[in-house]
């Protein structure tokens, strides 16, 4: 999440999170396609799942409020597809293909969904952790014009460490075409007061998984 529209956590005026009893997994025929073909784009390795977020947060504010949860996934998907080349505005339109194009150079068939595996993310440390279970730590308070995974209500705030959870690619460093650049990652603990004030629900505690460039010694 980057300071945009995307970053909705804590923000007034949205209203309460409305659940859906016995929600299904898809609502509709097409958002399943438009999973479908998210997954289907990511044996090419074009771009990782962190661009992918990016994409979506670098929608227009009122294009973003106003679309579903799955819309926001085509709308990004159809801006990587446009990024890389793999196809024009003008096919986009039309909802079909206009002209030769060599990318991408391989086809997804129906039988490699059976081998459609995650990728990973961990990575080889460079060093040791800064921090253990039990330390207290402060967020840093950055506004990154880029992708971020800090998000804007816990910057500037101070919690303890509750676990180590290992050496990852970095998201911020990823998505913005710096590479990999492991980092190590933490979950942290904010008591709910911290975070949303006094009246914060009482004995509300709150996680979030922070990257060791996110927090600071105490």
């Amino acid at each position: 999440m980057s300071n945009s529209i995307h970053d909705m956590g804590g923000m007034h005026g949205f209203g309460p999170v409305e659940e859906e009893p016995n929600e299904p997994v898809f609502h509709t025929k097409w958002e399943s396609r438009v999973y479908a073909m998210n997954r289907a784009m990511g044996p090419l390795r074009l771009w990782t799942i962190d661009e992918g977020r990016a994409a979506q947060e670098a929608l227009h504010p009122a294009v973003y409020a106003n679309a579903s949860y799955y819309q926001r996934w085509l709308l990004g998907l159809e801006a990587r597809a446009l990024q890389h080349g793999l196809v024009t505005k003008n096919e986009l339109a039309a909802g079909k293909a206009l002209e030769e194009n060599d990318r991408p150079n391989r086809i997804f068939k129906a039988e490699d969904a059976a081998n459609l595996t995650r990728a990973s993310f961990d990575r080889e440390p460079q060093g040791e952790p800064v921090f253990k279970a039990g330390d207290n730590v402060r967020t840093l308070n950055i506004n990154p014009p880029g992708h971020t995974r800090l998000p804007r209500y816990a910057r500037d705030k101070i919690g303890e460490v509750e676990a180590v959870r290992g050496c990852h690619v970095f998201p911020d460093s990823v998505a913005n075409g710096k590479g990999d650049d492991p980092q190590w990652l933490y979950t942290v603990v904010f008591d709910g007061q911290t975070l949303w004030g006094a009246d914060a629900e009482p004995g509300l505690k709150i996680s979030i998984e922070a990257f060791e460039p996110y927090i600071e010694a105490i």
